[in-house]
Formats: C-alpha cells, structure tokens, sequence
C-alpha cells in the first residue's frame, strides 16, 4: 500500500524479482483501457517483466465499483493461490483494499435516471447544499464527506432514493462475507511530505511531456464519454477536461491537477492510519531491502 507518488510499483517489481508473488492491482483508475499516461499505469516492458492482473479490464465508458473489484480481486487471488503462489496486491485505492478485508454493504446498483436528477440538483443549487441535503436524511454519512465531495454526495444520496435506507444504516448492517486470509501488509510511508510534493509535481509535468492532453483529447472525442463518468473523475483526467473545455489555461490546468494529487496523497495517508499491522517504509531506496527484511521467514525465496 502507499500513497500515490510514494514508489509502489518499483517497489513491486523488486519483490517479484526475489519472491514466488504474482501481481493484483488495486488501482480504480488502471482498470480502465486507454487511460495510461495519467494513471502512471507501467508501460509494456514492465507488464512483461511483470504482469499485473486487474489492469486494462474495463473500457471508460464504464463504471467499475468497489464491489466489482472485490469479485474480481478475490477470483484473481484464489488462482494465484491455486497455482502454488503468493498475490501481491499492489495500490493506493484504499477503499480497495478495506473491501477485501472486511467485506462490503449490500448497496443498490447505480441507477442512470436518479444520478442525472441529482447531477441536474447540483448544477442548480451546488454540492456544498446538496450536501446540507444529506445531513437532513443521513448525518453520519454527511459528517464523513467534504461539501465539495460530489462524488461521495451523490451517492450516498442515490442510495437512499433508492432504497429508502441511508448509506450509514446500510453500511453498519452489512453481512457481507469475508474470505478469511492472513494478510501481510506493507506501506510505503514518505518521511518528508515537501519531497512528496515535488515528486507528485514533476510526475504531473512528466505526465504532460508524455502526451497527457492528448490522451485525454481521445476520450473526449468519444461520443459515449463525458465529464460525469468515474473514469474522467480521476484525479488529473478532471483538471484536463477543463482545460480542454477552455474553462481554464493549462498552467491552471497543472496547477489544479499537482493540487488534488497532493490532496489524493492526503487521505490516503488518512486510510492508512487506521489500518492495524501495518508495517512501515520510508520511500526511497532502502524500501526494498526493508521490504525483505521484514518478509524473510514469512514468504519463501525462489519460484
């Protein structure tokens, strides 16, 4: 686990190199075709070396969720298991991997015709009073997400126009199975947040030397894609979207994109303060060693 920018996947192709493990990715955004430049996602000489299952399993088009990937991940981990090996799940989608430990609540399937009622609400009146919305219907729920969470306010309310249960009810009552496994859980953890700063901003520019814009100027040319989709939420798709609608420059566009992932790396680093049994590295180049170091014993050598 880490934060984005934090030096996962490097770490990763390490630990594949030294032990019997075969990748999971546990990223919402890598899941989707043709989004590669703005994801990070590892080019094609690194799957090669070091294939990674869940990538490039879902077009843009569509909306993969928490539960989906829980299907997915747990079928992906009982193969791996069944041809004598160890899953190394490999990430920063928190909610990703708070799934696969303890289950999820049973929630209604998006619903199209409710999400554009409430899409058409917050175009009229904003998310910071759809959000005084919810509060009425599920405080727990509008206590734990930010006014300026559309994304998380839109759901929790779909689920209640749905079901007439809040969000929080439904969440504390789930009887969701849970596979049980012994998990070893590592974080790489940035000792000096100035530094990973400056890794998320020169990673941004990077990205926009290596055809950002245009890799987004392709979905956007799609007639079955537009802003609202979870595909182009994804932090960094959503500041270039804008600026290809001409609503911003693209120093702005930057800008904005350098501080969402800054606020991404946030409440990542959040999530995993809560988690129990967490081993910690700094980033940087002892992680490897620190990584085996602590593996020694637990995983065996070779393949």
């Amino acid at each position: 686990m880490g934060s984005t920018a934090s030096g996962k996947t490097e770490l990763a192709r390490t630990l594949c190199a030294e032990l019997p493990l075969d990748l999971v990715s546990v990223d919402s955004a890598m899941v989707y075709r043709g989004m590669n430049i703005g994801t990070a996602k590892p080019d094609a000489a690194f799957l090669r070396q070091c294939p990674h299952r869940l990538i490039d399993i879902c077009d843009p088009a569509e909306a993969y969720s928490a539960g989906r990937f829980l299907v997915d991940a747990n079928r992906e981990i009982e193969q791996i298991h069944n041809a004598g090996r160890i899953p190394l799940l490999v990430g920063g989608t928190m909610l990703y991997f708070r799934a696969l430990q303890q289950g999820l609540a049973s929630l209604p399937a998006a619903d199209p015709v409710i999400r554009a009622e409430l899409d058409a609400e917050a175009t009229r009146i904003g998310w910071p009073a759809m959000h005084e919305t919810l509060a009425q219907v599920d405080p727990a729920a509008a206590a734990r997400i930010k006014p300026q969470d559309g994304q998380r306010i839109q759901r929790a309310l779909e689920v209640y126009r749905l079901s007439g249960q809040t969000l929080s009810y439904l969440q504390a009552t789930a009887q969701s199975s849970v596979h049980a496994r012994d998990w070893l859980k590592l974080a790489l953890w940035p000792s000096n947040l100035e530094d990973q700063r400056v890794r998320i901003g020169n990673r941004f520019r990077a990205m926009l030397d290596a055809g950002f814009v245009d890799e987004v100027e392709m979905l956007k040319q799609r007639p079955d894609i537009h802003h609202g989709l979870p595909s182009m939420r994804a932090v960094g798709y959503r500041q270039i979207w804008e600026f290809l609608q001409g609503r911003c420059e693209l120093a702005e566009a930057e800008r904005r994109g350098v501080i969402a992932t800054c606020q991404l790396a946030k409440r990542q680093r959040t999530w995993l303060r809560a988690e129990k049994h967490l081993f910690r590295m700094d980033t940087g180049r002892g992680a490897a060693d620190s990584a085996l170091h602590h593996l020694a014993g637990k995983i065996p050598r070779g393949h």
